[in-house]
C-alpha cells in the first residue's frame, strides 16, 4: 500500500518520537514537535506511540490514496478535507483508494499529525525514522516531502486489522479523543517554565519582565527554534560560558536580549545564557503556536514539573486503555 504526495505543503516531514541516544555524536534529536498529538494519532490506529507519523506545518499538503488505508489525524486545525469534504481530527477514520486527502491552512495550531495504519515503510537510521534535514539522514530520503514522491506503508499488525475492521463496519466513530487536557492550541499561551543554568545571573528587572511581559512569536521561527519580539532581558555582568547540552524548551538569551526557545531541531549545546527551561508538560502546547502568537511564560518550581509531566502520562495511559476497550483491540 502507498500514497502520492500530489502537493508537499509547506512543510511536511516523517517524525517519530526521536533520536534519542546520540547528542555525544552531535546527531540532533529531531522527532516530532508535538509528541502528545503524534503519540495519540498512533494509538487510534492500532500502532505503536512511537511509530513515524507525518507531521504537517501550517498549509498546503495534498495526498492521493492508493488503497483503502486507517488513518487519524490529530494536533493543530488544518481544515481536512477528504475529496472535499471535511473530516474531524482526534479520531480514526477510513481513506477510500483513489481518494485525496487535503490539508488546508491552519485555523488552529500550527502542526497536525498523521498516522498510517502500519506506520511508514522507510529505513530506520539509528534508531529512528525522524528526518534530520541538516543532516540528510532518516526520513524519506532525509528531507521533506516533494511533489510526486511516493510513501509506501508497513505490514497491518493484529491491533491495526482490528481497528480496520470495526471502522468499516460501523463508520467513522462520533467520538473524539479530547486533546484540551493535553495541548493548548490558541493563539495566546502561558507556557511554564523553571529556572535555567544561568538565572540567578540575569538582573532583577529582568527576571520580572520575563514573567510579566508577553512575547511574540516571529516568522523566523521554525523547527530549531522560536525566536521571540519583546522586551530585551540582560544580565548582572557580561559572562563567559563555556558551551554546553541543551535540550528542547531550553530559553536562550543571546546579546540582543531577546528569547530563543530552543526546538526539536535544536542543536546539542549552546554557549548563550540559559534563563530558563519551558516544562515538558507543555512543550506540545508551545509546539503549536503560529508566527505572531502571543506567549506569556510562568515561573514554577522543579517539582511542580515533574507532577505536571506524571499527571498528562497518566492522562496518556488513560486514552490509551479507553482507546483499545472502545475499538476493542
Amino acid at each position: 500500500m502507498s500514497v502520492n504526495v500530489l502537493n508537499a505543503g509547506l512543510l511536511t516531514t516523517i517524525q517519530d518520537i526521536g533520536r534519542t541516544g546520540s547528542q555525544k555524536f552531535g546527531v540532533l534529536v529531531s522527532g516530532a514537535m508535538d509528541s502528545y498529538s503524534m503519540r495519540i494519532a498512533n494509538l487510534l490506529v492500532g500502532n505503536d506511540e512511537r511509530e513515524g507519523v507525518l507531521e504537517i506545518t501550517l498549509f498546503g499538503t495534498k495526498l492521493e490514496f492508493e488503497e483503502d488505508t486507517l488513518i487519524a489525524i490529530t494536533g493543530g486545525d488544518l481544515q481536512t478535507t477528504i475529496d472535499g469534504i471535511p473530516v474531524a481530527n482526534w479520531r480514526p477514520l477510513i481513506v477510500k483508494k483513489g481518494s485525496i486527502l487535503k490539508f488546508g491552512f491552519a485555523i488552529e495550531g500550527c502542526r497536525a499529525y498523521l498516522a498510517i495504519a502500519g506506520g511508514l515503510d522507510i529505513p530506520v537510521v539509528m534508531e529512528s525514522k525522524s528526518t534530520y534535514m541538516v543532516a540528510g539522514i532518516g526520513g524519506f530520503k532525509g528531507r521533506a516531502l516533494k511533489q510526486n514522491d511516493q510513501l509506501s506503508f508497513g505490514q497491518l499488525t493484529e491491533s491495526n486489522k482490528k481497528v480496520f475492521a470495526l471502522i468499516e463496519q460501523v463508520g467513522t466513530p462520533d467520538w473524539a479523543v479530547p486533546h484540551h487536557p493535553l495541548i493548548s492550541l490558541s493563539s495566546t499561551q502561558t507556557i511554564r517554565i523553571i529556572e535555567g543554568t544561568e538565572y540567578k545571573h540575569f538582573d532583577d528587572a529582568s527576571k520580572q519582565l520575563l514573567v510579566r511581559e508577553p512575547y511574540v512569536v516571529t516568522p523566523q521561527s521554525n523547527r530549531m527554534g522560536l525566536r521571540l519580539e519583546g522586551q530585551a532581558l540582560a544580565l548582572t555582568e557580561k559572562l563567559e560560558l563555556l558551551s554546553e547540552g541543551v535540550t528542547f524548551g531550553t530559553i536562550q538569551i543571546p546579546p540582543n536580549g531577546k528569547p530563543i526557545i530552543l526546538m526539536a531541531d535544536r542543536q546539542t549545546a549552546g554557549g548563550y545564557p540559559k534563563i530558563g527551561q519551558v516544562i515538558t508538560a507543555d512543550l506540545g502546547s508551545l509546539s503549536q503556536v503560529k508566527p505572531n502568537a502571543k506567549l506569556y511564560f510562568k515561573l514554577i518550581t522543579h517539582a511542580e514539573a515533574e507532577r505536571e509531566l506524571i499527571a498528562k502520562e497518566e492522562l496518556i495511559n488513560q486514552i490509551k486503555i479507553g482507546v483499545q476497550h472502545t475499538l476493542q483491540y
